[in-house]
């Protein structure tokens, strides 16, 4: 059986490190993963109404297709700011493209927001809303240790009528290959079966890492629709939104990278109900360290191997969605 790294955080896969800034009187906060080097990285949208920022850059026709840190944020269009914050920071320490001699450093960073105003937080920033200066610190403070819950991201998320949050589970593979998760989780949709207490992704919980509750053993017809959902009470576009990474050390391409983030959205169909609605903003980033060397033919073999990473990060999404709104409960 698979195990989780050291920490089961997305940090047990090396190369990366991740940090949080929040403000509590706003009731909201940025997570900025910060890579060691610029690394291949993708993105998939499925939500129906995303926030996001240099998505395209990472696609496998154009130039770069590589990220040097990612930025998940609250604050709606606000919080795109955020990521303003993070390069320039990252571009302070030297990180990002030199096109020349002349000029600063260019760091890409791709960025998705989470809408988190309706909250009790106090919004009355005026012409200074706070994202950019969290997402400077975020960046500053990354480290292969963080908190989980209402922290970064996580601060403000609602996970349809309870508090969402920030969450991350690993997984350790054959032949040394590391796979993580990162999930800031603010679906409309439910976490929770029909009673209410068990989470939709318990079959994937490793030890109690997000309580250990098995379902009962009679169980009520599913609703498509879950009570515990925010479906039955408001229907605003935007007004939600899972954002997440998924990161492996294998030295995954561009084009493979965009595959594990695309099947990587499974772990969020497991774990929310209903996932990727016209009011959810839903978006996987996924990045590849290449420390650990996969081999390249027969390319029958590279491309199981590939699924089977791609699998493994599907997985740790699942139990990252669950360990975010757990951690927030507590």
């Amino acid at each position: 059986m698979l195990k989780p790294g050291p920490r089961n955080l997305i940090t047990d896969v090396e190369g990366i490190s991740v940090g949080n800034a929040t403000d509590d009187k706003v009731e909201t906060g940025v997570t900025v993963l910060r890579c060691d080097h610029a690394y291949v990285a993708s993105a998939d949208v499925r939500g129906g109404a995303p926030g996001t920022r240099e998505i395209d850059v990472l696609s496998p026709e154009n130039l770069v297709g590589r990220a040097d840190a990612f930025v998940l944020t609250g604050g709606s269009v606000f919080g795109l700011a955020a990521a303003d914050g993070a390069a320039s920071a990252l571009s302070v320490d030297g990180v990002g493209l030199k096109l020349s001699n002349k000029g600063p450093a260019i760091p890409i960073v791709p960025a998705a927001v989470l809408h988190d105003l309706a909250n009790d937080g106090d919004k009355d920033w005026g012409e200074t809303p706070p994202y950019r200066a969290l997402g400077m610190e975020a960046a500053r403070s990354a480290g292969a240790e963080f908190a989980l819950g209402s922290i970064g991201a996580g601060r403000g998320a609602m996970a349809g009528l309870v508090k969402g949050g920030l969450g991350s589970a690993s997984l350790m593979l054959e032949s040394g290959v590391a796979v993580g998760a990162l999930v800031a989780a603010n679906p409309v949709g439910s976490v929770y079966m029909e009673d209410g207490e068990t989470f939709h992704a318990w079959a994937y919980e490793i030890g109690d890492e997000f309580g250990g509750r098995k379902p009962p053993e009679t169980r009520e017809s599913a609703e498509p629709f879950p009570g515990e959902s925010r479906l039955h009470m408001r229907f605003e576009a935007g007004a939600n939104t899972t954002l997440a990474i998924v990161a492996t050390n294998a030295d995954l391409t561009n084009v493979e990278t965009k595959r594990m983030a695309m099947m990587a959205h499974d772990g969020i169909a497991r774990a929310i109900r209903p996932a990727h609605s016209p009011f959810d903003g839903d978006i996987v980033f996924a990045v590849a360290t290449a420390k650990a060397e996969l081999p390249s033919d027969p390319p029958p073999l590279r491309h199981g191997l590939v699924a089977r990473i791609a699998a493994a990060a599907s997985d740790c999404l699942t139990r990252a969605i669950a360990r975010a709104v757990y951690e927030a409960a507590r």
